[in-house]
């Protein structure tokens, strides 16, 4: 007898730009997403911990083509830093390992946060997935080993503060790949004598998307399912056959490459392309160089590539 394979999915494409609540990890997330969607291929740009909520880019499809360039835009979190305890994972979840009776004044807070802007090294938290020896740091901290996690250059653009009571602070920041929240709570703290964790920690945007861009798991389900809400179930008899509601909250793939040079070609000039063609470009106004750019035909991505001499190459295709 035949052995039934399983079913791909949809080839939907597209950036879905999802509001985590707390208490969801980002794998969940994704596999959430994938499912509502139906989609064929899912990945996201950026973990975020189950504890914080706010801006996951989820890639659908071809999307997940760009998602390098969405984990290397600039972030912008919204966090609150409890004051007196340190803890071991350097949020609510850990035990607590050093304690403080002392608290911060705001003008304390406000002279240390010029040490926090700009390049600076950051060691990151015991519990994060970071690799040491081939294992996440998570996975060896939870075993009980103290790992030695080397300080690394992250970049910091700015650190607001936007309220302070003697037990908490809440801070924005905007910062680039690589930087770790946490550990700036447990720096500050360290710095101010007093110790300090993260107790509350949103991500508003990651580069290029915005808050205008959110969306929520339960618009996801009203689109999914109208009236009915989730009414989940494994059987694909239960799939509807109009996806139109929920694809309309997509965002477009090639929002993700806003950052580069964009250079419009023909139809003729896109079939060679995605036949992995080099073209020539035209126009008064077309780049003679460019390491990466982006090229569309009549608005719809069709590769990423160079650009050398005046003539595109490219070094990524996406299916029309």
């Amino acid at each position: 007898m035949a052995r039934r394979g399983k079913k791909k999915g949809r080839p939907i494409s597209g950036w879905l730009v999802l509001d985590k609540p707390v208490g969801m990890g980002s794998t969940e997330a994704v596999s959430k997403i994938k499912w509502l969607f139906q989609a064929e291929k899912a990945g996201h740009a950026g973990t975020l911990d189950p504890l914080a909520s706010g801006m996951l880019p989820i890639a659908l499809g071809e999307a997940t083509k760009t998602v390098p360039y969405v984990q290397d835009g600039a972030k912008l979190y919204r966090f609150t830093v409890a004051w007196g305890e340190e803890r071991s994972t350097d949020d609510l979840e850990g035990p607590v390992t050093k304690s403080s009776d002392q608290r911060p004044a705001e003008a304390d807070v406000l002279l240390l946060m010029p040490k926090y802007t700009g390049v600076i090294m950051q060691t990151p938290p015991q519990f994060s997935a970071i690799k040491i020896a081939g294992q996440r740091a998570y996975d060896l901290a939870r075993d009980g080993a103290m790992v030695d996690i080397p300080a690394r250059e992250v970049e910091i653009g700015r650190l607001d503060l936007i309220e302070h009571n003697s037990d908490r602070t809440i801070f924005e920041v905007e910062c680039g790949k690589g930087t770790y929240v946490r550990s700036l709570a447990r720096d500050m703290g360290r710095d101010l004598g007093c110790f300090g964790h993260i107790a509350e920690l949103r991500r508003i945007e990651v580069e290029p998307f915005t808050q205008e861009d959110f969306v929520t798991i339960a618009e996801l389900e009203a689109a999914r399912f109208g009236e009915q809400g989730d009414e989940r179930s494994d059987s694909a008899d239960t799939v509807p056959v109009d996806f139109d509601a929920i694809d309309a909250l997509l965002v477009d793939t090639s929002a993700a490459l806003d950052c580069l040079p964009q250079i419009a070609i023909s139809d003729d000039a896109a079939t060679k392309i995605r036949l992995g063609n080099p073209v020539i470009i035209r126009g008064r106004d077309a780049p003679v160089e460019a390491e990466e750019a982006c090229a569309t035909a009549r608005g719809k991505l069709v590769a990423i590539g160079a650009i050398e001499q005046g003539m595109f190459k490219p070094k990524r295709v996406f299916a029309g």
